[in-house]
């Protein structure tokens, strides 16, 4: 099993994000790339540097729900107010950490959320996912590799 932690967050926070509604959620390669469409649009157009520079420099892949709908982005932790972006709600309560790293950047936001959803939360019997959204991290370390964390929001099951 991949190891995890339980972090407790006391206050609820904001993100702030440019993404794509993805409508068919089990269309695995299509929402791959409207998801790689949408980065490379906002990276190129400046868009997402103009975040970045807002925040603290740290970008997250996000997923949520918009407009009740699953949703995928790129974003910063806060709210600010740009232009084609959208501020969504994270909830304070226990989150699941779950860390990974490796030398390919581009790769290990979605190695790691591929381990969460592709069966590691059912492993974890001891809490359950409830949402709204999760977030990703990547970060260089040395030597040409990267550490990353997804956080997903968790409740205890109880006994």
């Amino acid at each position: 099993m991949t190891n995890y932690s339980i972090k407790t967050i006391t206050e609820n926070y904001k993100m702030t994000a440019f993404g794509v509604t993805l409508e068919d959620y089990n269309d695995w390669a299509g929402n791959a790339a409207k998801t790689a469409a949408k980065k490379a649009e906002i990276t190129e157009n400046g868009k997402l540097a103009e975040l970045l520079a807002l925040a603290d420099g740290q970008e997250y892949q996000i997923n949520h729900a918009v407009d009740r709908k699953a949703w995928r982005g790129f974003g910063v932790m806060g709210e600010f107010n740009v232009e084609g972006a959208v501020v969504l709600d994270f909830l304070a309560g226990d989150y699941l950490v779950v860390p990974g790293s490796g030398a390919d950047k581009d790769r290990l936001a979605d190695e790691i959320t591929g381990n969460v959803f592709g069966g590691m939360l059912e492993e974890i019997t001891a809490y359950k996912y409830v949402g709204p959204g999760n977030a990703t991290f990547v970060r260089a370390v040395e030597n040409g590799e990267y550490y990353g964390e997804m956080w997903l929001r968790v409740k205890m099951v109880e006994a």
